[in-house]
This record gives C-alpha cells, structure tokens and sequence, in this order.
C-alpha cells in the first residue's frame, strides 16, 4: 500500500521524468565543472568531449570515472568547483588507508544534505514526535551529522551524545526514553549486550522502535538478531563521503533500498572492464552527484558491489532499487578458487543456534595461497553447556552449504572478541 511520502512531487515522479530531470541536471553539472574545474576541465579535453556534446543519459559512459586515488591526489580542495569563501562546512573520511577524502560544502549543499536525510528517515518512519539518539561518533566522519540535519529537518528531537561510553548511552536511553538510535548495527547489539549486564531487558525497559543503521556491512540474518533483540525496526542507510555522506539510499517501509536518484545518479558497471551493466544484473555501484556545487563527483567507482532495480515499490516511490550491498571488492577473498565475501560467512554464523553476534575471520595467507578460519562467541548460556564441537561443527555445516567450501571454525570464550562504538572489524588478517 502507498503511504505518505516526504517530497510526493519527486519520489512519485513518473520515471520518464526522472530521466528527464536527471539529463538536465546533468548537462547543468557538466558545464559548472568545465568552467570552474581545472582537473574536470583537462580530463574532458583529453577525450575531446565538452559539455554540449552530452545529449542523452548514456553519453555520461564517454567520460572517464573518477577513483579514490584521483581525490587523494587532489587533496584537499584539488575538486573544489566554487570559491573557497562559499563554502560553509568540511569533513572527510577517516583516511585509514591513505590520505583522507575530503567533502566540503556550501550552504546549498548542506540544505540538500538535510533535504535528502529527511526524506530517507521519514522512510524509515522517523516523525517530529520521535526522539533519535544519535550515536554516531561526531568529529570530520559525515554520518552523526547527516542523521542529525535530516532529524532536525523532520523537527524530530536529537541527542547528540556521540559513539561511545556505552553505560552512559544505556542511562541517556532509558532516562530520555529514546524511540529511535542511529548507530552501526554491530554498535546496537553492543549497546544491548552491556544493558543486559547491567540487569536491563532491551525488549522491556526501553522505549525504542527504529534502528537507523550504517557504516558497515550488515547480513539480513544480523538484521533479524538486532530487530529480536531490541523488539524495533532495524533499517539500513548507504552513503559515502565522496558523494554526500548519509542520504543517498535508504529504506521504506518494505525494506526495499530507494536511490535518491533525481541528486544522485546511479550506474552498475563490471567491476574488471568497466562496461555499463543492465537493470538487475551485480556490479559495482557508481555515482555522479548531480546538484552539489562545492565537490561534485562524476562517475565515482564506489568499489561497492550491487544490483540496481527499475520497478515501482509497493510504498508507491517510483525512485530506482538497490540491492543490499553483498560486499566491497576489496573485501573480495578467493579461497580454493571460490569467491568469499565476509556477509556471507556473517549470514552463515547467524542461523546457527547458540552462536552469538560476535565472530571474527581468521585470514592467513602463505605465499600465493589465502585460508579461512573463524573464531565465534557463543552465547553465555551456549558456553556454559559445553560440547561445543557440536557448535562448531554446525556453524561450518552452515558456512559449507552457502560458500561450498570448508572453513575451520572455533568457539572462543564470551567477550573475547574486542567490542567496538563505530565500525566493527570483521576481517583479521595474520
């Protein structure tokens, strides 16, 4: 069934309209940064294209993409396509693996930036009654403050106490009777498992009905332990620095992932030869920013792994589909000649009873050849039983059945594992 949507006028829109707003966009972009950008500039003379000779959406395929080694390269403000003085607010990615991405924006970009958010929260059915702890961790990441503009734009209540601290996030919940917590899914089912040591029921003593969660990959099967845990929704959000942050894609109602496509336009393509895949076919995501003035980014190669769908939802968005991410290709490992994505080991653990949410990949590798293994936690009841060769024989029957392959796996004692407040890290190399 259709329900009340944020902006009716733009996520109804007939899909023929779209094209046509997104063309217009488009060409609008092209000739902002050929005028305003030396790198834009030199990379369109390089191919000999200029702005006017775009006549369709499947001419943006002539341009080259853009990398995140082209904006390390530009660092700082290198893709700067305004003046400096107009723009109004600046943050950047963590920069873990080089120099950090940087995202700076102008007043229009952050109205947009709130706009976007809004639409994707009220999705999720954020409301102006509802009170959404915000505990992403503040500071350059982009996340806490996109879910705090688009909160505040609904005219929801926002506590802004940060990741961490989790005994002080568990009281602020409780006391403020919180109904909603924008955190990573792996922070949530921390935040339950130190409530429940301190003699809270999470289903009970709180008043929460809505996870906003993101900034890390998440399996459907986490989703349900998260959504019987905690007795909420548990919805995801996708989004990046290098396009606005949160508020590219989020969920409805139905749990389908709506593009805001009329500010961000989507492609699929092969990941190996960089050609344009067709609705419904798995490839990594790329994204070209349409309306922001101060870092547009065209063709950006997201090293995301999709699917995009063209069909109207049931909630009545006509706003393209994205499949859930299955997982970025640098996560990719091929082991015995079979492709493994960590989602897909996290989805196995999940169905296995006595297994609990913490679990970390063991990945060894020996000259040329890269082996798995699996460390889990089982549940403090489960732990306490013993036999826990059955366990883990179980959790590799399972991880078997979905990957073909065998990976050893080992039950470790309950909080072992090193628990984070952001982003947990699934993927231990030795």
């Amino acid at each position: 069934m259709p329900t009340q949507l944020w902006d009716k006028k733009i996520e109804a829109l007939p899909k023929n309209k779209l094209k046509e707003l997104q063309l217009k966009r488009l060409k609008g972009l092209l000739n902002r940064v050929y005028r305003n950008n030396k790198y834009y500039k030199d990379k369109l003379n390089e191919i000999q294209l200029k702005p006017e000779d775009i006549k369709s959406l499947k001419d943006i395929e002539k341009i080259p993409f853009l990398t995140k080694n082209d904006l390390r390269e530009f660092y700082p403000f290198g893709l700067v396509c305004t003046q400096m003085d107009d723009i109004v607010e600046v943050h950047a990615s963590s920069g873990t693996t080089g120099k950090p991405v940087v995202g700076p924006y102008t007043r229009n970009d952050v109205e947009l930036w709130g706009e976007v958010m809004a639409r994707a929260l009220w999705a999720n059915g954020l409301r102006k009654s509802d009170i959404m702890q915000n505990s992403y961790g503040y500071g350059l990441f982009t996340g806490a403050h996109g879910f705090e503009k688009g909160a505040q734009k609904i005219g929801a209540m926002v506590i802004t106490i940060s990741s961490g601290n989790t005994k002080r996030q568990i009281d602020v919940m409780k006391d403020f009777k919180s109904t909603a917590i924008a955190c990573t899914p792996s922070y949530s089912l921390y935040i339950a498992e130190v409530a429940e040591e301190n003699g809270l029921d999470p289903l009970k003593d709180f008043n929460l009905k809505l996870g906003l969660f993101g900034a890390e990959a998440w399996s459907e099967e986490m989703r349900s332990n998260i959504e019987k845990r905690w007795g909420i929704s548990a919805c995801e959000h996708y989004g990046l620095t290098e396009i606005i942050g949160p508020g590219v894609v989020s969920e409805c109602e139905n749990k389908k992932l709506h593009i805001n496509a009329d500010h961000f336009y989507t492609e699929i393509i092969d990941p190996k030869t960089g050609e344009t895949l067709e609705p419904g076919e798995e490839g990594e995501l790329v994204f070209t920013t349409l309306t922001k003035e101060a870092f547009p980014a065209i063709r950006f190669r997201t090293k995301d792994l999709a699917a995009i769908y063209i069909e109207t939802c049931e909630c009545g968005r006509t706003l393209p589909i994205q499949s859930r991410i299955k997982g970025r290709s640098d996560d990719m490992m091929k082991v015995k000649g079979v492709i493994v994505f960590p989602s897909q080991i996290e989805a196995a653990l999940m169905k296995v009873s006595g297994v609990s949410d913490n679990y970390q990949i063991i990945k060894t590798k020996k000259g040329d050849i890269t082996s798995l293994s699996v460390e889990v936690e089982p549940t403090e009841d489960r732990w306490k039983t013993g036999k826990l060769d059955d366990l883990e024989k179980n959790a590799e029957d399972e991880i078997y059945s979905i990957l073909n392959l065998h990976v050893p796996v080992k039950a470790i004692e309950p909080k072992t594992i090193p628990r984070s407040t952001g982003k947990a890290k699934r993927v231990i190399e030795r």
